[in-house]
C-alpha cells in the first residue's frame, strides 16, 4: 500500500515513491546535464588550444621552409659553378622528403582530431542509454513493489477470512452442542417411568456401539424377549462374522448379582460369545471395568475402549481359527508358488522396475547438477555485466556516486 503525503501550497495528495523517484531523476538529470557542460567546456578548450597549436606549427613550418629555401638557394647559388646536377637532384630531394613529413604530420592530426569527435559521439551516446536503462529499472522495481504490496495484502485477507469462518464453524459447534444437551436436558425431565428410562439407556448404547463400529452390525432384542438388551455381531475387514458380544444395561442404585447368570444363560440362548454388563452403579469392590465369573462389567463411559478390546481379541481368534485350517495344503501350495516360475518372472519384475527408477532417478539429478552448473555461469556473467554498469556510472557521476549493491556482506545476491 503506498504512502500519500500532501502538497503545502496545492493541498495535493500523490505517493511518495513518485516524489522521491522525481527528485532522484532530477538530481540525476542536474549531475548529467553539469558534467556534458563540463565535458563540453573542456572539449571546446582543447579544441581552441589545438587550433592554436597547429596554426603557430603552420606558422614556424612557413617559416623554417622559408628558412630553409633561402638557405637553400644561397647554397644552391654558391654551389652551382661547383655541381651543379649532382647537387641540384640531391637538395631537390631532400626539400620533397621534408615536405612528405609534414603532410603526414598534418594527416596524423587531422586522424587525431576524428577520433576525439568519435569518442566524444560515443560518450554522448552512452550518457542517453544510460539514462533511458535506469529510467526503466526504477519502472520495473516500481512494479514489483507494487506486485508484492498487492500480495501481501491479499494473503492477510485470506488468512483473517479463514480465521472468521474457523470461528463461525466452532460458535455454530457450540451452539449444536448446547442445543443437543438442551434436548437431552429436556428428555431427561419427561422421562417419567423407570421403563422409560431403560429404553433410553438401550437406544444410547446402541448409538454408541453404531458410531464406534460402524461396520458391525448392532441387532435390537424386543421387548419381552428373552435375551439381555442388544447383540454386536463383529465383522472383519472383508466383512466376514467374527463373532458376537452381547449387552445388558442396567441404570439401577444397587448392582445385583442375579444380573451375572441371567446374563450367561441369555448368552447361551443367543449364540454370543462374550457378555457384558453396562450399569451405572458398579459392584462394591470394582472400581473400574473388569471381568466377574465369566462376564464382562463396565460403566458408560468405558463400554467403547472395553469393547475395542473384546472386538480385536474376537478378530483375532476367528484369525488364529482360519489359519489352522488346512494348514498342510497351504504349505504345500506356498511351497510350490516360491519355486514355480510365475513368482521368478515376478520379482525379476519387481527388480527390473527398481533397476530402472533408479537410473532415471540418475539421470535426474545428472540434469539438475548440469543445470544448475548452467545457471551459476548466466549468474555469474550478470553479476559481471551489472559490476561493468555500475562502474560505467561512478566513472561519469564521480564523487556523487549512486548507491547499487548487488551483493550483501557475505557474498550473497540481494534480491530486495
Amino acid at each position: 500500500m503506498s504512502t500519500l503525503i500532501k502538497c503545502p501550497n496545492c493541498s495535493a495528495e500523490f505517493p511518495i515513491e513518485e516524489a522521491v523517484s522525481e527528485e532522484y531523476k532530477k538530481e540525476l538529470r542536474n549531475e548529467m546535464q553539469k558534467y556534458k557542460r563540463q565535458k563540453d567546456e573542456e572539449l571546446l578548450r582543447k579544441e581552441k588550444e589545438f587550433q592554436t597549436n597547429i596554426q603557430n606549427k603552420d606558422a614556424e613550418f612557413a617559416r623554417q621552409l622559408q628558412e630553409e629555401k633561402t638557405a637553400l638557394q644561397r647554397s644552391l647559388e654558391e654551389s652551382l659553378r661547383k655541381s651543379i646536377g649532382s647537387d641540384f637532384e640531391y637538395r631537390l630531394k631532400m626539400l620533397r622528403d621534408s615536405n612528405l613529413e609534414t603532410e603526414e604530420k598534418l594527416k596524423e592530426s587531422r586522424q587525431r582530431e576524428i577520433e576525439f569527435l568519435q569518442k566524444e559521439r560515443e560518450l554522448k551516446t552512452r550518457e542517453v542509454e544510460l539514462e533511458i536503462s535506469l529510467g526503466r529499472r526504477m519502472l520495473e522495481e516500481r512494479e514489483k513493489m507494487k506486485a508484492e504490496l498487492v500480495r501481501d495484502e491479499n494473503s492477510k485477507i485470506e488468512l483473517k477470512e479463514q480465521e472468521f469462518q474457523l470461528r463461525v464453524k466452532e460458535l455454530e459447534k457450540q451452539l449444536d452442542d448446547q442445543r443437543r444437551l438442551t434436548e437431552e436436558m429436556k428428555r431427561r425431565q419427561e422421562q417419567g417411568s423407570m421403563q422409560l428410562q431403560g429404553e433410553v439407556q438401550e437406544l444410547f448404547l446402541e448409538e454408541i456401539l453404531r458410531q464406534a463400529f460402524p461396520f458391525d452390525k448392532i441387532e435390537e432384542v424386543g421387548k419381552g424377549v428373552r435375551g439381555a438388551d442388544c447383540i454386536q455381531i463383529v465383522r472383519n475387514k472383508f466383512g466376514h462374522e467374527c463373532g458376537k458380544i452381547i449387552y445388558e444395561s442396567k441404570r439401577t442404585e444397587h448392582f445385583s448379582q442375579d444380573w451375572i447368570e441371567k446374563l450367561k444363560n441369555d448368552m447361551r440362548s443367543q449364540g454370543a460369545d462374550i457378555p457384558v454388563i453396562v450399569t451405572r452403579t458398579m459392584p462394591k469392590d470394582m472400581k473400574q471395568f473388569g471381568e466377574r465369573n465369566g462376564v464382562w462389567i463396565c460403566s458408560f463411559q468405558e463400554v467403547r475402549a472395553l469393547a475395542h478390546l473384546i472386538r480385536d481379541g474376537i478378530i483375532r481368534v476367528y484369525i488364529a481359527t482360519l489359519n489352522q485350517q488346512n494348514k498342510g495344503d497351504k504349505m504345500h501350495l506356498l511351497y510350490d508358488y516360491l519355486t514355480s516360475r510365475e513368482f521368478s518372472e515376478q520379482w525379476k519384475a519387481i527388480r527390473e522396475g527398481f533397476l530402472s527408477m533408479k537410473q532415471s532417478i540418475q539421470k535426474e539429478r545428472d540434469m539438475m547438477e548440469k543445470l544448475w552448473k548452467s545457471r551459476e555461469k548466466q549468474l555469474e556473467k550478470l553479476l559481471l555485466n551489472a559490476a561493468h554498469v555500475k562502474g560505467s556510472i561512478e566513472g561519469i557521476a564521480g564523487s556523487d556516486s549512486i548507491d547499487m549493491p548487488l551483493l550483501d556482506e557475505e557474498g550473497n545476491l540481494l534480491l530486495e
